[in-house]
């Protein structure tokens, strides 16, 4: 692995941990054990752009380069940018009047685009390819003077930036409790868009309850939730059968990362955990525990999962078996300003394709 992102620099391969590490005991459980490794897992391909454009932004410009929000919810991803030169800012009024700034994975809504514009800031647009469909869906929507029910977390940016879209035609569904109560004034058009990073189980469970209540509801005119997220959820939903202790890579704010702990319990994990990284791994979690499932997030590099799994190993949990539910090898093509190097010849990485990700290099 090259770097953080697939075609990053060797610069940001090493994890910034901390230095002092207690190692897990290998202590004595009933039965073999072993470590349940789910594929797919990790990085997906809209992260993958989003931090390769930064990467590449640095290269080609030097630092600083400004990031508006996270550029992926990851904290080393966002710790190991920083060093290397990225400024993360909250918004563009922070950014310096004609400096360069990376609008992050998660999308933003037309008003930061005109802020951004206001201030004359050289604009690299990072949202996920998969997010700005979202986006135009809502757009063609209200003009169809459609109301549409957003399934999604309030506060997360991506949510933020699709409601930005449509804000006077847009209501915002948390949850499926919110389905048996939310108020819809109209007799008219009524549409439900999701947050792209959502459990599927309970998205669909919150579709059900909204039709119960609209039975005119329409659907989306394609899934919204990404392939990346469904694919990690099926993955884990397979391991967790088989799987006592659960443990998920990943940050706290990552939305896909927190649904892959909730999907874990729900499909029959006895526990299930999140860590940034290896050390925060609790001895105690693994007391009588034979089997560990073990997957990361969307936006979590390969290398934190395999820091994990060395610190299993050094529990006992050596063994290794991968269950895969898919094969994934999209990759979206960078920003249009990244696309060709300094000199205009055209980036390799630019334009997208097919490849294999970071999980399946020693496939």
């Amino acid at each position: 692995m090259s770097g953080i992102g697939n075609g990053g620099a060797t610069a940001l391969a090493t994890p910034l941990v901390p230095a002092v590490r207690i190692a897990l005991e290998d202590r004595p459980v009933t039965g073999a054990k072993r470590v349940l490794l789910a594929a797919p897992r990790g990085y997906c391909a809209g992260v993958d752009r989003a931090v390769v454009a930064v990467e590449k932004a640095l290269d080609r410009y030097g630092a600083p380069v400004y990031v508006r929000k996270q550029i992926v919810h990851n904290i080393h991803v966002v710790r190991t940018l920083e060093a290397a030169g990225a400024i993360f800012v909250d918004e563009v009024e922070e950014v310096p009047l004609g400096a360069r700034v990376v609008f992050s994975a998660h999308g933003v809504s037309p008003a930061v685009v005109a802020g951004a514009a206001e201030r004359k800031l050289d604009t690299i647009d990072a949202t996920c390819p998969l997010v700005t469909k979202v986006h135009r869906e809502a757009v063609r929507f209200a003009k169809q003077d459609a109301t549409i029910l957003l399934i999604g977390h309030a506060g997360h940016e991506e949510v933020e930036g699709t409601m930005g879209h449509a804000p006077e035609r847009t209501i915002l569904v948390n949850n499926p409790e919110e389905a048996d109560t939310i108020v819809v004034d109209t007799d008219g058009p009524l549409v439900w868009l999701s947050q792209t990073t959502l459990s599927v189980d309970e998205t669909m469970d919150t579709v059900r309850r909204l039709r119960e209540r609209f039975p005119q509801l329409q659907d989306p005119p394609s899934d919204d939730i990404c392939y990346a997220t469904q694919n990690r959820q099926v993955a884990i939903k397979k391991v967790a059968r088989d799987a006592q202790l659960v443990i998920v890579v990943g940050s706290a704010n990552s939305s896909n990362t927190m649904r892959l702990v909730d999907v874990a319990l729900e499909y029959g994990a006895d526990a299930a955990y999140r860590v940034d990284y290896a050390h925060e791994i609790k001895q105690e979690w693994l007391d009588g525990v034979a089997s560990v499932g073990v997957t990361s997030g969307a936006s979590v590099p390969e290398v934190l999962v395999r820091e994990v799994l060395a610190s299993l190993a050094e529990a006992g949990y050596a063994d290794i078996e991968e269950v895969v539910t898919a094969e994934e090898d999209l990759m979206f093509s960078l920003p249009k300003e990244l696309r060709v190097d300094a000199d205009g010849n055209p980036d390799e990485r630019g334009l997208g394709g097919r490849r294999r990700l970071d999980w399946q290099q020693d496939a």
